[in-house]
């Protein structure tokens, strides 16, 4: 069996069940800033930076219904999760010019889901190479800008690409 180590998410994992309320929903009420990581908001869905991400620009777009269950959402609901993944990778090709994408869904614990209960698309640029040895040999991901800076650097673009759009 192979591991993948990722120690920089153990904040994390060490919290699991013990918050008293959904973060995302926290998120989906907020307005978009920096305390709160939310890029963007849409009609249905949001997009919010990663706290504890894969690999620098780790997104999620999030449907604002809380729900564990694709059917649950509505036909607008996942256009407009499209249409915000869309948006993010427009937004992370500018500013961080990634040689690829990740994208996809963990549902349930078996499937790898940190929060079960409220679905939300993972988007998570990758780089040729972006593997080496800092996290095969000293169990360190090295993220080469803060969550702070990216998000000074995405937000306008963000906002310059949904002011383009009909569906914002």
């Amino acid at each position: 069996m192979e591991l993948l180590w990722a120690p920089w998410r153990g904040s994390y994992v060490e919290n699991l069940g013990k918050q008293s309320s959904c973060f995302l929903c926290e998120a989906a009420s907020a307005k978009p800033s920096l305390e709160n990581l939310v890029l963007a908001k849409s009609q249905k869905t949001f997009v919010l930076m990663n706290k504890y991400p894969y690999n620098s620009g780790h997104l999620m777009v999030v449907p604002f219904i809380h729900t564990s269950n694709l059917d649950n959402l509505d036909d607008q609901t996942f256009q407009d999760i499209f249409f915000m993944t869309k948006i993010s990778i427009k937004a992370l090709t500018e500013v961080l010019r990634p040689d690829g994408f990740n994208i996809g869904y963990n549902l349930g614990r078996a499937a790898g889901a940190g929060l079960e209960v409220h679905i939300h698309q993972h988007i998570v640029p990758r780089w040729n190479g972006d593997t080496n040895f800092m996290p095969v040999v000293f169990g360190t991901k090295v993220l080469s800008q803060s969550l702070e800076d990216l998000y000074e650097r995405l937000s306008p673009i963000f906002h310059k690409l949904l002011d383009k759009s009909s569906m914002s």
